[in-house]
């Protein structure tokens, strides 16, 4: 296992010491995973070999389609998601031959954990401790990920302490493996308290979207000069858009977004493997964030958008077969969606798409009318999907329609799907206010 000389020598050996060799592994079928720094480059090795992460965030989405797209690995949040057991989602990314960054649950103060509450921190530390040992020695494992954005919102300093405590188990009981906690966003004060308390940690990870173009040179502000990936990163994010004038975010469409996707890879990732050493693009599946589509490059039903097409391309320098509409525009009574559009209780209202099919292919269209998300998450926990509303829209199938607006005063989107029937779908909304009647 790769650990830094830290552990021995001064705090200033996180600025430049080659980290050691792993510990001989006595089990032929664990994959070893290791840092190694040569001329100043960092670079991850897998089972010896280079590897550069080409990764996805999934938790439920396709494994499957990861690799066939050329992804080489994924990463979790936890190691039981609910619906598969950590050998499971363990088994699945080794039967795909892809490698896992498997995450640990591990507490965060904004959601109240107190870490002065030392008896807290022991159970937690007990409870993770099950975990690493039921999952250390699969195949699919290269790195332990040891909290995900334990710093949002948090003023607590001994979080990165307790951090620090599993991360040295994990080195405890298997020497294999790597790990990492990954950040929301990366500065000074925050990189001075990992390198005070933290010191365990092979490498950072971290999380950025729309400001991710400026990832190099935040990470050199902070004082960061050990390896790193980014373990999120992808569409803008919902606080980083213009907003109506109610206050709702103004999403990307589906072309928009994979047109991001393709320019913060070439900007962020590539250029920086000095210190990179890969990422995790998200999110490889969908959930409802603000809105149903905002970051899945999923659709709810599996049918892919132009950003795994995008991915695809990176991955394998080269576009899929066939790829998911392109969308040029979309309009709510002939205007677009920065306009703040108030419409009048029961009126009748148009709205049209532009969109075509990079392969010729036939394009089927849906409109759908939903309230505004009212119980919002923070930092992507759980929101619930508003119900479309019935009735408003006639002949759905076609790209222009008319709607009735919704009798009730409030915040509302129209949202649109565009399909090409061989399972790519391209997606836009609007929101709009409507007023109570006079």
């Amino acid at each position: 296992m790769i650990r830094f000389t830290i552990l021995f020598f001064a705090l200033a050996c996180w600025q430049g010491c080659t980290p050691s060799q792993p510990s001989e592994n006595t089990n032929s079928d664990i994959t070893t995973a290791e840092i190694r720094q040569t001329d100043g480059n960092y670079q991850l090795f897998v089972n010896g070999e280079p590897f550069f992460i080409e990764g996805a965030g999934l938790e439920f989405g396709n494994v499957e389609a990861l690799a066939k797209h050329g992804g080489n690995s994924f990463r979790t949040w936890r190691t039981d998601n609910g619906q598969s057991s950590g050998k499971e989602v363990l088994d699945r990314a080794q039967a795909s031959g892809l490698y896992v960054t498997m995450g640990i649950e591990v507490a965060r103060e904004r959601h109240g954990f107190n870490y002065d509450d030392e008896a807290a921190v022991k159970e937690q530390l007990e409870r993770i401790k099950t975990e690493i040992l039921a999952y250390k020695d699969h195949p699919a494992l290269i790195i332990w990920a040891i909290g995900n954005e334990l710093n949002l919102r948090a003023t607590n300093p001994k979080v990165w302490d307790a951090v620090n405590q599993i991360s040295e188990y994990i080195h405890e009981v298997d020497p294999n493996h790597l790990t990492t906690t990954s950040l929301a966003g990366i500065d000074k004060d925050l990189v001075d308290n990992i390198k005070t308390r933290a010191t365990d940690l092979d490498l950072l990870s971290i999380q950025m979207y729309a400001d991710i173009v400026n990832l190099k040179q935040k990470v050199t502000e902070s004082g960061w000069t050990g390896p790193y990936m980014v373990t999120e990163w992808g569409a803008t994010g919902h606080w980083e858009v213009g907003t109506t004038a109610w206050d709702a975010p103004l999403e990307n469409n589906s072309t928009q977004k994979a047109n991001f996707y393709l320019e913060r890879y070439q900007t962020a990732i590539l250029p920086n493997r000095d210190q990179c050493v890969g990422s995790y693009v998200f999110l490889w599946g969908q959930k409802q964030e603000r809105t149903p589509t905002w970051y899945g490059m999923f659709m709810p039903d599996g049918e892919e958008t132009a950003s795994v097409d995008v991915m695809h391309y990176v991955w394998n320098d080269a576009w899929p077969e066939n790829r998911s509409p392109q969308l040029d525009s979309f309009l709510l009574n002939g205007m677009m969606a920065n306009a703040s559009i108030y419409l009048e209780a029961g009126e009748t209202y148009t709205s049209e798409v532009f969109a075509s099919d990079p392969d010729g292919d036939a394009l089927a269209y849906r409109y759908e009318i939903k309230p505004e998300s009212t119980d919002l998450g923070d930092g992507g926990d759980h929101e619930s999907v508003p119900q479309s509303l019935d009735g408003l829209i006639t002949e759905n199938d076609k790209a222009a329609i008319t709607f009735t607006a919704p009798a009730t005063e409030g915040a509302y989107r129209i949202l649109v799907t565009v399909a090409d029937g061989k399972d790519h779908m391209g997606h836009a909304n609007i929101p709009f206010y409507v007023k109570a009647e006079k």
